[in-house]
């Protein structure tokens, strides 16, 4: 499966950039899901619909609307919101809560209703929950009090990516934030994973049967095993995701409109961070271009201004192709404006995904050391900053740190040196004789 990210700057259009790349792969006959947390009429006019929900597979137990506790049993046929004799047959995707039909064959397109997904997520820890808080006095809260709290949006977004992991989807194109939303909700998996790791320790599990005495003996209630599980459930989702996001078939494209030098640092932060925290990035889509040569001195200006702008993004980025979209004059109404939108180039997503590049080279025989060779486009050494803790390695790189976990042949070696040079990390390591296998 092929999935590609769209971020950018604010205003330059991201939501209608990955529409008319998720309706160029359904042209291609592909199998097409298009994700997006932007309001339904943000995608008005354009013949292109988004259904609130996601797509579930029947032949499992299936929520129907009407009632939380509502199921249907698995292979039977499911009821499809839009009218009680609406049955979608068993075996088929069957969206949930709302009608989810593009209007294109082979296309899906699913707004991630944020609201919903707090509602539902709290409401069921709350109820997993239920024997803690009643120790506590608590008095639990009902659906109706319940409004949505910030960063809600990216953990249902996280959700989301994780049923696209369960789907049969050719392509995934997945309309993100701007740039920095879209850098920390991609590296939150890792992290969040981390988290779960040190606070609740897998290990912790096998004493289970002893937690009746070590709660005696503690004085002090020990975690109770539905935790466990629930810290283990949610490992095992954000596993899928970050599996997604370090995916050899997984990239990123950028979209801006050239001309100012917001959206330059922009793009430079953004290849700052996805050159940390990946996924790699595949191109730069310059949108809303002007035509050249107009006898019009404000639109000339402002041509020009475009034109180098390009010519700069291309010799900063190098290998990656920056695409021009044209300036359309207006917003897309209907589909063919969408289908004229961007060309073939622009529009592929069949062409390899550049490799992140992360090595370890050996070279004991004429230096005594191993390097780790880390790119990092785009990073400078006066922001630059390393740090060693057991087998991580914290690296901070302007504005953005990834705590990396060594590779395996580098926990028994001690750090002699690091170098930045040309967009490359080298880090030096000795190997601990102590700790390094006799004869190696």
């Amino acid at each position: 499966m092929r999935t590609v990210f769209v971020t950018g700057t604010g205003g330059a259009g991201r939501t209608t950039v990955a529409t008319a790349l998720a309706l160029a792969g359904a042209r291609r006959r592909e199998r097409v899901l298009l994700l997006t947390t932007e309001p339904a009429d943000a995608l008005a006019g354009t013949g292109v619909a988004a259904g609130a929900g996601v797509p579930v597979r029947a032949g499992a137990d299936v929520p129907v609307p009407g009632g939380a506790d509502v199921l249907t049993s698995p292979g039977a046929d499911v009821p499809v919101p839009g009218g009680p004799d609406v049955l979608a047959p068993a075996g088929a995707d069957v969206p949930v809560p709302a009608e989810d039909d593009a209007g294109v064959p082979g296309l899906t397109v699913v707004r991630v209703d944020s609201d919903a997904d707090f509602r539902r997520e709290f409401l069921t820890f709350q109820d997993r929950a239920d024997a803690a808080l009643d120790l506590l006095g608590a008095v639990p809260l009902e659906d109706g009090e319940l409004t949505e709290l910030p960063g809600s949006e990216q953990f249902a977004l996280l959700r989301a990516l994780k049923t696209a992991t369960e789907g049969d989807h050719d392509l995934v194109v997945v309309d993100l934030p701007p740039v920095r939303q879209a850098i920390a909700l991609l590296a939150l998996p890792e992290q969040l994973r981390r988290y779960l790791r040190r606070l609740l320790p897998v290990e912790r599990q096998a004493a289970r049967s002893l937690r009746p005495v070590l709660a005696q003996l503690a004085g002090v209630p020990m975690p109770a095993q539905w935790l466990y599980e629930t810290a283990a459930r949610w490992d095992a989702e954000l596993a899928l995701v970050q599996a997604l996001v370090e995916s050899p078939d997984t990239s990123v494209r950028l979209v801006a409109e050239p001309g100012s030098a917001a959206a330059g640092r922009a793009l430079r932060t953004a290849r700052l961070g996805f050159g940390l925290h990946g996924p790699a990035l595949d191109m730069v889509i310059a949108n809303r271009i002007l035509p050249t040569g107009s006898a019009e001195p404000f639109l000339a200006a402002l041509s020009g201004r475009q034109q180098s702008a390009i010519k700069e993004w291309r010799e900063e980025f190098g290998g990656i192709p920056v695409q021009e979209v044209p300036h359309a004059g207006h917003d897309p109404q209907e589909l063919a404006d969408l289908d004229e939108l961007i060309d073939e180039p622009t529009g592929r997503t069949c062409d390899p995904v550049p490799g992140k590049g992360w090595t370890v080279e050996d070279r004991r025989a004429d230096d005594g050391v191993l390097v780790w060779r880390l790119p990092l486009p785009g990073a400078v050494k006066e922001q630059l900053q390393l740090v060693r803790r057991d087998d991580e390695l914290f690296v901070t790189v302007g504005p953005f740190r990834r705590i990396l976990p060594l590779p395996s042949v580098l926990r028994r070696c001690t750090v002699t040196g690091a170098g930045l040079r040309e967009g490359e990390l080298k880090v030096r390591f000795l190997p601990d004789p102590g700790l390094w296998p006799k004869g190696r």
